[in-house]
């Protein structure tokens, strides 16, 4: 933001509705509305949709009642009849409810089913037993479960049916280009940050056309709509998720070589750094050196209720009187979306109170993290193709970008990376903050540990963090609380939210490893392997008693999936398998190492719990 205008807030939540915001002149094309998601002709009737879907929403729960309730699954629903005959044969309508027969019978007349416009599709590029398919795993049980995880790929694999883009105006799922690998269970679309995983499970499968179709696809959409989507609906379309695009491009070349495919990307990667620069998130801040800095936060454009989740967030701002108020809250909701933990005490200012959300004022570690590699991986890029002036200008961002997160975000008395909170006031001069020590949260969550990732992917021999500072960030982490006896607790706080404590995630597991991986000291490479064995065993362990790999796992016990937030658990699991192979692959399995739970459920990573 440059310096002269306005405080962020200011312009952001003392507006009663943000369409004035979005209509302002940006660095980035905005999300479109409901009603532009189609184009042309189906502009109206893709409104029209959405609207008749969040009703049949409503009317399901009114029949249905809440026990067991996904209010997901009603927008997802593909129309198969006139929308006008469909909203004005909808039964209930304010009147009595509908009962359980009326609503199935009205749903079987004019839907498909949820997830019928995604048809199956096998990769031609799946092979039962790939050649060099991780060759350092040694174990026969590892291995064969392994390929029991690989072979996952070809049931999570899927196209946009054709009636997609030649109807768009009875889908809220956006066509796509090439093949997807959706999460599995009620994540029936593309995801964001997810496909950064699933990339690198593809890539360990050898399944290189997969892995640059599913890249490709959110390419596109950054082409149609200025950013990559939360996901392929267009009910999100107001929001992204934590920016992994450039990274999964990387992957893909490290795996291929392919400069054209890195061309291809290229200028959609330029795209969506300036989405992530523009006003809305960009916050500049001056330290106690009087340098002004500039990082980034969250910050969806939309304050409504989500709509695949709209009779809850509905029933949250029930407790809230002013419609000011709601839509702030909302603004709030959609916000923590977009930074992909959706939900955790870290967003908010009183852990046990949603309403208390308030992610668009929190300087987040993990998103400066990704935004930093992102500019790094466009530097790069820019060399392989020859743009050596634009190369330059992003290695100086990143440098700058380098400079902010260890003055704005470091605590050297915790060693760790912290959450910046700006006051809500609006306390600042000409569109700057004033840096303040007591707005770090020192609140312990795994993200605080993120910025070690960059140690696996620094350029030269300058780290992010040198061998001396990440010895200390990894001491920080032995003592934090967060190594539990199945992996990295995501916080220490047990909120019933899905990204607190005792859930550990797949992505933080991998993030935190590689970068102790990378960290240049042997006891940092000794807990990586540590943390990934655990996460492997119990990974392990929930397959062989459920015959399925889990969206999240609690690491107080191995084998145990995790729970809590505002869906019910889910399986497939897109990030998790691509986590375990991708584990397997970095740190292979001895044919004598136990892959079973064994002493694991009743002690500590690696007695690393000191103090």
């Amino acid at each position: 933001m440059a310096a002269g205008l306005p405080c962020p807030h200011h312009v952001v939540l003392v507006l009663v509705l943000l369409a004035s915001l979005f209509l302002r002149p940006r660095a980035v094309e905005m999300a479109p509305t409901p009603a532009a998601v189609a184009g042309g002709s189906g502009d109206e009737g893709a409104s029209a949709l959405l609207g008749l879907l969040l009703r049949v929403q409503s009317e399901a729960l009114r029949a249905l009642g809440p026990d067991g309730f996904d209010p997901k699954l009603y927008v997802d629903l593909p129309l198969a009849a006139d929308e006008r005959a469909a909203a004005a044969a909808l039964p209930g309508q304010g009147q009595a409810p509908p009962s359980r027969e009326e609503l199935e019978s009205y749903l079987a007349r004019y839907f498909g089913a949820a997830g019928s416009d995604l048809v199956a599709a096998d990769p031609l590029d799946f092979e039962a037993e790939p050649r060099g398919f991780l060759p350092r795993v040694e174990s026969p049980e590892a291995r064969a479960w392994a390929l029991e995880v690989h072979a996952l790929w070809k049931d999570l694999a899927r196209r946009v049916a054709r009636g997609v883009e030649e109807r768009p105006d009875r889908h809220t799922l956006l066509p796509l280009p090439g093949g997807v690998v959706v999460p599995g269970s009620r994540f029936r679309e593309v995801y964001y940050w997810d496909s950064y995983w699933v990339v690198r499970g593809l890539l360990v499968s050898k399944m290189y056309d997969t892995a640059k179709d599913i890249v490709l696809n959110l390419v596109h959409l950054v082409k149609k709509y200025g950013f990559v989507l939360n996901g392929a609906r267009s009910y999100y379309t107001n929001r992204s998720q934590p920016p992994l695009l450039s990274s999964m491009v990387l992957e893909v070349y490290r795996a291929t070589g392919d400069v054209e495919f890195v061309r291809k990307a290229f200028h959609s990667l330029l795209k969506e750094h300036s989405f992530w620069m523009s006003d809305i998130h960009n916050v500049a801040i001056r330290d106690n050196h009087g340098q002004v800095h500039n990082l980034s936060r969250y910050q969806a454009r939309w304050n409504k209720p989500r709509p695949e989740s709209a009779t809850i967030d509905e029933e949250l701002a029930s407790k809230i009187n002013s419609i000011a108020d709601k839509e702030k809250l909302y603004h709030q909701i959609a916000s923590t979306a977009e930074s992909g933990w959706d939900f955790s005490s870290r967003w908010m200012r009183n852990s046990t109170d949603m309403t208390t959300l308030a992610t668009t004022y929190i300087i987040p570690v993990d998103l400066n993290t990704f935004i930093f590699k992102m500019e790094q991986d466009i530097a790069a890029f820019a060399k392989i193709i020859g743009e050596n002036a634009t190369s330059e200008k992003f290695l100086e961002a990143s440098k700058a970008r380098h400079i902010a997160i260890d003055s704005i975000l470091w605590n050297s008395e915790m060693e760790q990376w912290l959450d910046y909170w700006l006051p809500t006031d609006g306390d600042c001069q000409q569109g700057v903050y004033q840096w303040k020590s007591d707005s770090q949260n020192r609140k312990i969550f795994a993200s605080n540990f993120f910025p070690l990732w960059l140690n696996a992917y620094h350029s030269g021999s300058v780290k992010f963090a040198d061998t001396a500072k990440s010895e200390k960030v990894m001491a920080s982490l032995q003592k934090s609380g967060l190594l539990c006896a199945a992996g990295i607790a995501t916080s220490l706080t047990n909120t019933s939210q899905q990204w607190d404590f005792p859930n550990g995630w797949a992505p933080v597991q991998h993030l935190i490893a590689e970068g102790l991986l990378h960290s240049g000291s042997e006891e940092a490479i000794k807990l990586a392997e540590d943390i990934a064995t655990r996460w492997v065993r119990t990974n392990y362990a929930a397959f062989k008693a459920t015959g399925a790999m889990h969206e999240k796992y609690d690491v107080e016990a191995c084998g145990k999936s995790g729970g809590g937030g505002e869906y019910k658990p889910q399986t497939g699991f897109g990030w998790s398998n691509g986590v375990v192979l991708s584990f397997l692959e970095e740190f292979g399995w001895p044919k004598h190492k136990e892959i079973n739970c064994s002493r694991q459920g009743e002690v500590g990573l690696a007695g690393a719990q000191s103090g």
